[in-house]
């Protein structure tokens, strides 16, 4: 196991779910921003990190059929599969580092809340990205959330690296075309704020 796929299972192994600095009961921008790609209900998108975020909850309460959730901590899936329940059975569940993780499917939207400011070494957003241009579909859409650049520059004990849609759209190249950007002021459970952006592109077709 890798040190930061240790890290996260040690976090959800003793953090309840709205003990953690990133927790949302409402994932409201990134499932506005997800509606605004206008998949239809049987596009396939995979939320990239998506842990015991809420975000597959409200994808399934929207109607969305072919949804894969992708984390480090298999503790962590394994709380949001109990939380759903039964729907758990018809969400694709993959325990992997997208650093290193080989995709089998295009996805159309690809979403990430969690995991992307994380990559502070630049071969490491090399890797991600180069998993992230094998897995979307041309024409799909490439949903990337971050600490912004007034954000923190550490979370959960790591340092993380900020971004805006400038810097996201350097990582990504010339094939993905920037499309809307967001921010967002995030309320923790503890009453503190953090700046984070969300930036959508849209891969070109050909």
């Amino acid at each position: 196991m890798s040190d930061r796929a240790t890290h996260w299972q040690n976090v959800y192994a003793t953090k309840g779910e709205a003990e953690v600095s990133w927790f949302q009961d409402s994932p409201a921008t990134s499932l506005a921003m997800i509606r605004a790609a206008n998949p239809d209900h049987h596009a396939a998108i995979i939320d990239i990190g998506g842990g015991a975020s809420r975000l597959v909850d409200a994808l399934l309460q929207d109607g969305y059929r072919h949804l894969t959730v992708l984390d480090l901590s298999a503790n962590a899936l394994a709380a949001t599969k109990r939380r759903i329940g039964a729907a758990a059975s018809t969400v694709d569940w993959i325990v992997a580092d997208a650093t290193t993780w080989e995709p089998a499917e295009s996805y159309d939207v690809w979403h990430d809340r969690a995991a992307f400011h994380f990559l502070t070494d630049p071969r490491d957003r090399a890797a991600y990205v180069e998993r992230l241009r094998s897995a979307v579909a041309p024409g799909g859409h490439v949903i990337i959330a971050t600490f912004a650049p007034d954000g923190p520059e550490k979370c959960s004990g790591l340092p993380v690296q900020r971004h805006d849609s400038a810097s996201l759209a350097a990582e990504l190249g010339p094939e993905f075309e920037l499309v809307e950007t967001r921010s967002e002021v995030h309320h923790t459970p503890w009453h503190s704020t953090q700046a984070f952006q969300f930036s959508r592109f849209r891969r070109h077709s050909q």
